[in-house]
């Protein structure tokens, strides 16, 4: 029976712990990024890394002002950043606050598929990290591999 108890409180921690997920932010402006996320997952599905280029256009429906949709590999390297394209094929390491990025981000993949999650990270253009709150979905794209697409919202 203590073992039980015990299981299940490991399991409350593991999926209520801040660090994996953050609580998704209610406003218009979520919505419409968690609708962007959800057709660029079915866009790269579909096309796989042929899907890429189109994701790295500025002023389209992947990528206005602010708002870029970026694609991790579940091992953590970073497959596409719009803004920053020299940072593509490195590994995501911790934001200034030390928080392990890849972790947040393929933690809430690996356990829930999609969600929330809460880092620091520079702003299209910046160099200095502004808090940031991305959706996330993971995907299989058609040669089979598994990558993580989403987009974020930074604080005002």
């Amino acid at each position: 029976m203590k073992r039980k108890i015990l299981i299940l409180f490991v399991f409350a921690c593991l999926f209520s712990f801040p660090g994996f997920s953050a609580q998704p932010p209610e406003s218009e402006d979520a919505e419409k990024l968690v609708a962007v996320v959800d057709k660029a997952a079915a866009f790269v599905e579909k096309k796989g890394k042929e899907a890429f280029p189109d994701l790295r256009k500025k002023d389209s429906e992947w990528w206005k002002g602010d708002l870029y949709v970026f694609v991790d590999s579940m091992d953590g390297i970073i497959l596409v950043n719009p803004p920053n394209p020299a940072i593509e094929g490195q590994a995501l390491l911790k934001d200034p606050t030390s928080k392990k990025v890849f972790e947040l981000l393929g933690e809430t993949a690996k356990r829930k598929g999609s969600g929330w999650v809460e880092y620091m990270w520079p702003k299209p253009g910046q160099s200095t990290p502004s808090k940031k709150k991305s959706y996330i979905r993971k995907v299989k794209m058609p040669d089979g591999v598994m990558v993580i697409v989403g987009a974020g919202m930074y604080a005002p």
